[in-house]
């Protein structure tokens, strides 16, 4: 079994935060303290980001097996984009132990399909594919651009994602690839009704990279959901306007256990 870094502090319920491809937990520094004085948090880095070695097959189902391994025995899951369709995994996996899911700019589909129009292109995704293999500071720096277009602070915010991508070592290559694949091939729209736990939807009103419509359209699906968009605001809320993100999640505590 892969083994996991992750970061566990304060006191209160439990909460894990998962983030989003590429990224690893340190991208939530500017919410942990305060998230700590009101739950007991767990940050973990997923497989082959930040501190935890890559794994294989590194499909999403092996990725949902491993952080299974590390989750308390009650808690709530928080997940940032991709981290929020490993969230929705883990909710339907072990529905006794997760007792509510924050889905932080999450989609149930990433790619564009005949019947879902809020996805990206797939040309595009294979696009980001090959020039990730050819020159991959480049793309990355590209991809942190891109979460912040439409948000009105964009430039003092990726000043803080680029500060917090790099506070770490370079995600591993090859997991870089499948985590693409992932977001291209990916479809959770079916299994969504099976989810029973309560729900908080939180995205950005501007986000480009994860369809507003998409969460309007989970929020529609699932019967014990809030949804709270964040105006002016592109793909991470918890940068933007984490003061009002933190009071959502804390708000939510009382409802989901």
């Amino acid at each position: 079994m892969t083994q996991l870094h992750i970061e566990s502090i304060g006191h209160g319920p439990d909460l894990v935060l998962l983030h989003g491809w590429a990224m690893h937990s340190g991208i939530w520094g500017g919410v942990r303290e305060q998230l700590a004085q009101q739950f007991r948090l767990h940050l973990v880095d997923l497989p082959g980001h930040g501190l935890s070695p890559a794994c294989e097959p590194g499909t999403l189902e092996h990725m949902v097996e491993i952080v299974t391994e590390i989750l308390p025995e009650r808690c709530m899951v928080g997940g940032w984009s991709l981290g929020g369709q490993i969230a929705i995994e883990l909710a339907l996996r072990e529905p006794a132990r997760i007792e509510g899911l924050a889905l932080i700019s999450t989609t149930p589909c990433f790619a564009k399909r005949e019947d879902w129009e809020w996805g990206m292109e797939h040309k595009l995704l294979l696009l980001f594919l090959e020039n990730l293999k050819q020159d991959y500071a480049a793309t990355i720096h590209r991809f942190l651009t891109l979460q912040m277009s439409g948000d009105r602070n964009a430039a003092t915010i990726l000043s803080q994602l680029r500060k917090h991508f790099f506070q770490r070592a370079e995600p591993d290559p090859g997991t870089l690839q499948k985590g693409l694949k992932l977001l291209q091939d990916n479809d959770l729209r079916a299994r969504l009704e099976a989810v029973k736990q309560p729900v908080l939807l939180l995205h950005g009103e501007s986000d480009v990279i994860t369809h507003p419509a998409a969460a309007n359209w989970m929020h529609q699906q699932l019967p014990q959901s809030q949804l709270v968009m964040f105006p002016h605001c592109g793909h991470a809320p918890f940068l933007s306007y984490p003061d009002q993100f933190i009071t959502c999640l804390n708000e939510f505590r009382t409802l989901s256990r």
